[in-house]
């Protein structure tokens, strides 16, 4: 007898448990068909993306404080990852802010010394061609601004060519906006400023510029 009630404690105590986590189960799914879970999901994953990037951009800000070496390009540079963060951030008002910025410091380039006079003529045209577009990035909504960081990409590329950099930069490439697009990055983490948080880790290193 003793044994039969032992046996039926064991019995009851694992149908209470079964019970317990069918509710649970059956919460959960409550959950889910009113939207509130996955609405919590969502934003956790949301809270992470945002963490993600500002960790990258507190990254990318020391690093660009860091930078040493020519004072036009290590100006231009630092304006330039600044406004890239703001893209990746999807942050139209501060991508204006800081094409403004950019512009200035572009127009401010000295092409007057350290540089051979081929070297100065290929440099004033860059400067001008990216000082237009940096222009354009102050005055347009986030798509405009996007296809003019494009090319004012191509164009910071273009200088660091000339000017050279003492800290390794990473061209990132992008297969999916606008036929393959590139841009200039202080890390070798993926973070898209042709798409944000639509598509923030589309891409992949394509070189590094030592």
């Amino acid at each position: 007898m003793s044994k039969l009630k032992s046996t039926l404690g064991i019995v009851a105590i694992a149908f209470i448990t079964l019970t317990a986590m069918s509710c649970k189960d059956n919460k959960n799914e409550q959950n889910d068909t009113n939207g509130n879970h996955s609405e919590m999901s969502s934003d956790e994953d949301h809270s992470k993306m945002n963490h993600d990037n500002s960790d990258g951009h507190q990254d990318g800000d020391k690093k660009e404080m860091a930078m040493s070496g020519d004072g036009n390009s290590q100006g231009v540079l630092k304006d330039y990852f600044n406004l890239k963060n703001a893209l990746v951030a999807d942050d139209n008002a501060k991508a204006k802010t800081l094409g403004a910025t950019l512009a200035t410091t572009l127009a401010n380039f000295d092409v007057s010394s350290n540089f051979s006079d081929t070297q100065k003529a290929e440099l004033k045209d860059i400067i001008e061609d990216a000082v237009e577009h940096a222009e354009h990035i102050s005055e347009s909504a986030i798509d405009h601004q996007r296809e003019h960081f494009k090319i004012l990409s191509k164009d910071v590329t273009d200088m660091v060519a000339i000017t050279g950099t003492e800290n390794t930069l990473y061209q990132q490439f992008c297969p999916m906006y606008d036929g393959g697009s590139a841009w200039l990055s202080m890390s070798k983490d993926i973070k898209n400023p042709y798409y944000g948080s639509q598509m923030l880790n589309c891409g992949k290193v394509q070189k590094e510029i030592n």
